[in-house]
């Protein structure tokens, strides 16, 4: 760095600009590579693929006392000499086809000029059936006649016949055997690199953990890639299963209509059905065609198409979440994007090896730490965490959203596990961007009051069971992700009180103060804890500090046994032991909680609670609701009435936001 402040200053200043062009740079040359090493770079993808798929049979063999490169040999011979055998099967049914071509033309010239006829008012519809025409006609061989130019045949009156000159050998052979020869080199190169790759997996594991994690951190580098290599393993075994039973129910079907060569359209449906989205619509149109080449009627395209229909959404909806999860792990936007990248790189195959390749980038990016932004972009799991959304939505002023969140949340969960693990952490995060003075008056109380309404929202979830609880969308992605990562529910959140359970000095209408601190997101906490502890059976009243010092007081302070003090933001502990004593002071006999909704160590707790004088000190709102319903039974009978954690949390939803 210079030494000069100006010219430090500006360096300072022109870094974000110079790591952006350098990471430019970096994504194009990296494009460029894979694009002019894609001779060699396919090959080596294919095979390192299709070493995920062989590794289980290779480790069966090796449990059965087959020795590593005999066990490799066989699987690699049984798996390669499947694909020649498919490779021929299609080969013979696509010969079979062309030549059956042309017996199906004239049912096609019927059908099109009834379609013509039929949409002779429409120009749209007309135009296309003329291009469908043109482009058969265009297909049709020309009559014999016309080429050996008999009498009556339209022909030129002279024919012209122009001999090529003798081709030399190097010529024919490069005619006849480059075509053969390149996908011959290809599936070699194909081969040798699985062989080896099996053969020499753990170095080549070794040499990634290496190259990933060093021997610094050799456990979690061990463990990341252990697990990856079985995810991935698991996907591609699932979805190679799934595509092969798509492709043989398609192709028995197609038998059973009626449709040409039906082992060659399942085969086809079974590759392409690995082109994410739009592959298996690929895989209907030529059945289709042919379908509609062959009948004289409908009834065969009609079924072809109800097939197609009907067993997809089955495979793509149903079979596929039980075998691998609800999705591949990738967003939608990140599957597109990596399709059209990829096609656009190695071409068709590019196109059928998008989705194994991105998951492959996925779950980089979830297991190695440098390439953590792999995840973010490519990946479904969201970006922030579930109260970083939350506050998020308060910052842009979207409560609604976050309020439907809320209601999808509640389905699940108790609100107290909700406002716990999202909205208060939501809070704080609030508080903290305050303390640092990123947060003006005027986006404060913006802030403050779209919290309020999420608050005031949630709170009228009635306490009972939904009647329909499978009814309804489910829960997006970011809830999802929120309930995963949140957990179950405590047990203290299935439990709902009755007048008769609560000691005698509880059963006032209001036994409870909550009191909220200056802060201007306080109020939202103490709200929630209200809200909490009237859903358990304890009535509460709300008011500030600020309040109290102006001069108002409780409704019934004689009937009040308990008085809670909320604090999001920092307090000194004097101030806090002031205000526990004028509180018992002017409630004498009155129990205190404190909450300090924040995370800190058990015993610096206990110290806390000791130096302020309060009876309870907790900083979450489940600790607050286990204290507060254990000191409102200590002289009253135990008649607890359990609820399920559902009936406390799920409640229809209300018809607006």
């Amino acid at each position: 760095m210079s030494e000069d402040p100006v010219t430090a200053q500006r360096l300072r200043q022109g870094l974000p600009v110079f790591v952006a062009l350098a990471s430019i740079l970096l994504v194009v040359a990296t494009m460029a590579a894979l694009y002019l090493a894609r001779e060699i770079l396919v090959p080596v993808t294919l095979a390192i693929l299709l070493s995920f798929v062989l590794v289980p049979a290779v480790r069966m063999l090796r449990r059965l006392r087959v020795p590593r490169a005999p066990a490799v040999m066989l699987v690699v011979v049984i798996v390669f000499g499947a694909l020649f055998g498919i490779g021929s099967l299609i080969a013979s049914e696509a010969s079979q086809l062309a030549s059956d071509l042309p017996r199906y033309t004239q049912v096609m010239r019927t059908k099109i000029k009834d379609l013509r006829g039929a949409t002779a008012g429409t120009g749209t519809l007309s135009r296309i059936v003329d291009m469908v025409q043109d482009l058969s006609a265009t297909l049709q061989p020309p009559p014999a006649a016309e080429v050996r130019g008999e009498p009556g045949s339209r022909t030129h009156p002279l024919t012209v016949e122009l001999t090529p000159a003798r081709a030399s050998v190097v010529d024919t052979l490069q005619t006849f055997v480059g075509p053969i020869l390149h996908p011959l080199a290809t599936t070699g190169l194909i081969l040798i690199f699985t062989i080896f790759i099996l053969l020499q997996r753990e170095d080549l594991r070794n040499r990634a953990i290496r190259l990933a994690g060093g021997s610094g951190d050799l456990r979690r580098t061990t463990a990341a890639i252990d697990d990856a290599t079985s995810r991935l393993s698991r996907f591609f075994l699932a979805q190679l299963a799934l595509n092969i039973a798509f492709g043989l129910v398609i192709g028995i079907g197609l038998w059973v209509i009626g449709v040409p060569s039906p082992t060659l359209f399942g085969v086809l449906a079974a590759i392409l059905r690995f082109v994410p989205y739009i592959g298996a619509a690929i895989s209907a149109l030529l059945p289709l065609i042919l379908a509609a080449a062959v009948d004289p009627g409908w009834s065969m395209v009609i079924a072809t198409a109800a097939l197609f229909l009907v067993v997809e959404p089955i495979c793509g909806h149903v079979i596929e979440p039980l075998l691998y999860g609800h999705s591949t792990g990738l967003s939608p936007i990140a599957v597109i994007l990596a399709a059209t990248i990829w096609t656009f790189l190695w071409g068709p195959i590019g196109l059928v090896l998008a989705t194994p390749l991105t998951v492959c980038l996925v779950v980089l990016g979830r297991h190695v730490e440098r390439l953590w932004y792999l995840d973010v972009l490519l990946g479904d799991q969201p970006a922030l965490s579930p109260p970083e959304i939350f506050y998020q939505r308060m910052l842009a002023g979207d409560p609604v959203e976050a309020i439907d969140q809320g209601w999808q949340f509640l389905k699940e969960r108790a609100l107290v596990t909700y406002y716990d693990e999202v909205a208060l952490a939501g809070l704080l995060l609030a508080q903290e961007d305050l303390s640092r003075g990123t947060l003006d008056r005027a986006r404060q109380d913006e802030v403050g009051a779209a919290i309020r309404t999420v608050v005031d929202r949630l709170g009228t979830a009635p306490v009972g069971r939904r009647t329909r609880r499978g009814s309804g969308r489910g829960p997006d992605t970011e809830t999802a992700a929120a309930l995963a990562a949140i957990g179950p529910d405590r047990q203290v959140a299935g439990i709902v009180l009755d007048r008769e359970d609560l000691a005698p000095n509880w059963r006032s209408e209001t036994p409870v103060l909550c009191v909220s601190s200056r802060g201007p997101f306080d109020e939202a906490a103490t709200l929630m804890l209200s809200q909490i502890l009237a859903r358990h059976g304890l009535a509460s009243q709300i008011l500030s500090m600020a309040a109290i010092r102006a001069g108002e007081r409780p409704e019934n302070p004689d009937g009040l046994a308990l008085i809670c003090f909320s604090y999001l933001e920092p307090v000194s502990l004097s101030q806090i032991r002031f205000t526990v004593r004028q509180a018992r002071a002017a409630v004498p006999g009155v129990r205190i909680l404190v909450g300090f909704w924040r995370e800190r160590d058990p015993a610096t707790l206990e110290r806390l609670r000791r130096a302020t004088s309060a009876d309870f000190l907790v900083t979450s709102l489940n600790e607050a609701l286990s204290a507060v319903l254990g000191a409102c039974r200590e002289t009253a009978p135990s008649r607890l009435v359990p609820a399920p954690v559902s009936a406390l949390s799920a409640a229809p939803r209300p018809a607006a936001a």
